[in-house]
């Protein structure tokens, strides 16, 4: 890897407009002090970091599961999905991954299969790395069927700072282990229901890489 690939990562499309009102805000300060200036500066180094959108290396093994999410894994318990899903009111693994305003937020798919549907519910926009973000905050589900016939969910919430999801893909649409499917603006979390024969490798606290780390496996 080149030096400068190091530091200037690719932006996402959703970005550019964020970074274009950052820089005119920049200008604007240039103009009446300097180091008000370079606040702008930063902030707009920031907001262009934050829709960075870097390739990953997704594993090829069979029967894994990758997070879905840059962050840390901030909860591992069994619950309920959310009953917009559709999945039953039977508890399944969730693993939730916690994104700061520091991490990038293109969220990107667990597992292979087909989008069977995709659920949004308005709510509120408490702190994401508590536990009743899951129940309250803002959020939108896709249920993914994966070619074994199991059935995974994946959910991006809102948080205390954010304020938009974006999904990119429709429902019947079909996903790629590690694709790219939606963003979350500015702090958020997704959380991961695994189906019944998954077992969990990751802990709480663990540093995650969306597209890259193996957050689950399937039984054989």
């Amino acid at each position: 890897m080149k030096l400068h690939e190091t530091f200037l990562k690719p932006m996402h499309p959703e970005g550019r407009r964020f970074v274009a009102i950052f820089a005119a805000i920049t200008l604007g300060l240039f103009l009446l002090a300097g180091w008000l200036g370079w606040i702008g500066v930063g902030l707009t180094v920031w907001c262009y970091y934050f829709f960075r959108d870097p390739n990953r290396v997704t594993p090829a093994r069979a029967g894994v599961i990758v997070s879905p999410a840059d962050g840390i894994v901030s909860g591992i318990e069994k619950t309920a999905p959310p009953p917009e899903l559709g999945l039953g009111a039977a508890p399944m693994t969730r693993i939730s991954v916690f994104m700061s305003v520091f991490n990038c937020h293109v969220n990107r798919a667990p597992a292979a299969g087909r989008v069977r549907r995709i659920a949004y519910r308005p709510g509120r926009f408490v702190s994401a790395s508590l536990d009743k973000a899951s129940e309250d905050n803002e959020r939108n589900g896709l249920v993914i069927d994966m070619a074994d016939g199991q059935t995974l969910a994946v959910v991006q919430i809102a948080g205390l700072v954010a304020r938009r999801i974006v999904c990119f893909v429709t429902e019947g649409a079909h996903l790629e282990r590690g694709e790219r499917f939606g963003l979350i603006r500015f702090g958020s979390r997704l959380d991961v229901y695994l189906p019944d024969s998954a077992v969990a490798l990751v802990r709480e606290g663990q540093t995650m890489i969306a597209g890259e780390t193996v957050i689950a496996e399937m039984a054989r």
